[in-house]
């Protein structure tokens, strides 16, 4: 019985364990549930905060772009372009149907006449616009400003009339209705002309570099006339766009100066060499000035040289034949100037040859009349000399450079006495046999 009862205590006492086991474990699974679930919404809480800045952000990007189109469409250059040609569409609404009126009073079949006139004002405008863009002839631009002129006058004319003839008003009030049509008609292809005009020019100005530039390129052309011609012609020379402009300047200044730095001119090079060795001149240490000594010393006699060694002769001298080593100069200290008096210039020694058994040697190239002859050798005389040296020599040896050098004569006669020796050579087996 106790047996049986230990081991009922001992199985209460293991699902007792295992009951709290299992409650542990589920209690753990509600926190892991929870915690899931806090993190679930926070991560979505994170995603809607991330969502509505990305939103506030593409707000405030396409507010940002409309007020920079606002402001670039606000500018005085946008503002000018579009109201000219909003007040150019004005004109020619305010005068095409007074047109229309006139000539379809005269006959309904005259209804292109004013449809023609008023297109070919404002097709020769734009033909003005064109010919600047392309850049042509400023007679084609006349030309066609001529013609708008033309047009656009006879359009004018007809809405005066036009309006002078309009029943129901008084003479000024009619004489005003004219003026006013005939403006309108004028206005639109003048403001037109106008804007054309600023257009190109403001392209022409440009920003303050290219204001520079130009002015840096007339200057240039001005002051170096010369090598801007023949850059220009290096250039046409050369494949379209192969050279620009600035590598046959440079090629151009080389041809012309001589040197490969633009600027640089020979004058200015020596001008330049003259600059730097007057500097090295004025950086050199200066030689100690000569002493002035007092009227007691003019008296005295200057001690004579010896007639065999002069101060110029004994200088050039090699020590190997005077046979002693050179002295060390010595250098004394600059005695007190005691008076100030005029300087003595030194007595000239002439300077005469050294006795030596050296013989003198030339300091210059001999003339022709002082030069010993040699003798002139005869034909013979060289073929018995040629003969003597080659006597040892292979026949594949006998080139009349090895003749030429070994008898020490010019090459014509040393071809002379190759082909001799040869010759020789070849009919001495001959006559063996």
């Amino acid at each position: 019985m106790s047996t049986y009862s230990e081991e009922r205590r001992a199985d209460r006492a293991a699902d007792a364990e295992q009951r709290r086991i299992d409650r542990a474990a589920a209690d753990e699974r509600s926190v892991e549930r929870e915690r899931a679930a806090d993190e679930r919404a926070a991560r979505l809480r994170e995603q809607e905060r991330a969502e509505r800045d990305r939103t506030r952000q593409a707000r405030a990007a396409a507010r940002a772009v409309r007020r920079a189109a606002r402001g670039e469409a606000l500018t005085a250059g946008n503002v000018y372009r579009k109201g000219t040609l909003a007040l150019v569409t004005a004109s020619a609404l305010g005068s095409l149907p007074a047109q229309v009126l006139h000539f379809v009073a005269i006959s309904p079949t005259l209804l292109p006449l004013p449809l023609a006139i008023e297109g070919a004002a404002w097709v020769m405008a734009a033909g003005v616009a064109y010919a600047d863009e392309r850049g042509l002839p400023v007679w084609v631009r006349w030309l066609l400003r001529s013609l708008v002129v033309a047009a656009a006058g006879f359009a004018a004319s007809i809405n005066y009339a036009y309006g002078t003839h309009l029943p129901g008003l008084s003479a000024s009030d009619a004489r005003t209705a004219g003026i006013g049509l005939a403006a309108v008609t004028l206005l639109g292809p003048l403001l037109f002309e106008v804007r054309q005009w600023v257009t190109t020019l403001s392209v022409k100005t440009g920003s303050s570099e290219d204001k520079a530039r130009r002015r840096h390129d007339r200057k240039r052309r001005h002051q170096h006339r010369s090598i801007a011609l023949v850059a220009d012609r290096l250039v046409s020379a050369a494949p379209f766009g192969a050279l620009s402009f600035e590598d046959a300047f440079a090629r151009a200044w080389e041809i012309e100066t001589g040197t490969d730095e633009p600027g640089m001119t020979p004058k200015l090079h020596e001008r330049a060499a003259r600059s730097v060795a007057a500097l090295a001149a004025a950086q050199r240490p200066a030689q100690p000035a000569r002493p002035r000594v007092g009227g007691w010393l003019r008296r005295r006699r200057p001690i004579p040289l010896p007639a065999a060694e002069s101060v110029d002769t004994s200088s050039n001298r090699s020590t190997a034949d005077l046979g002693v080593s050179a002295p060390r100069p010595v250098v004394l200290p600059a005695p007190v100037v005691v008076d100030v008096v005029k300087a003595i210039e030194p007595p000239r020694v002439r300077a005469v040859a050294a006795d030596t058994a050296r013989p003198r040697r030339a300091t210059g190239r001999v003339p022709d009349a002082a030069r010993s002859k040699r003798p002139v050798r005869t034909a013979d005389q060289l073929l018995d000399e040629a003969r003597s040296v080659t006597t040892d020599w292979p026949a594949a040896d006998l080139t009349a450079e090895a003749i030429r050098k070994a008898v020490r004569t010019s090459p014509a006669k040393a071809r002379v006495l190759r082909d001799t020796l040869r010759a020789e050579r070849s009919t001495a087996p001959a006559e063996a046999a």
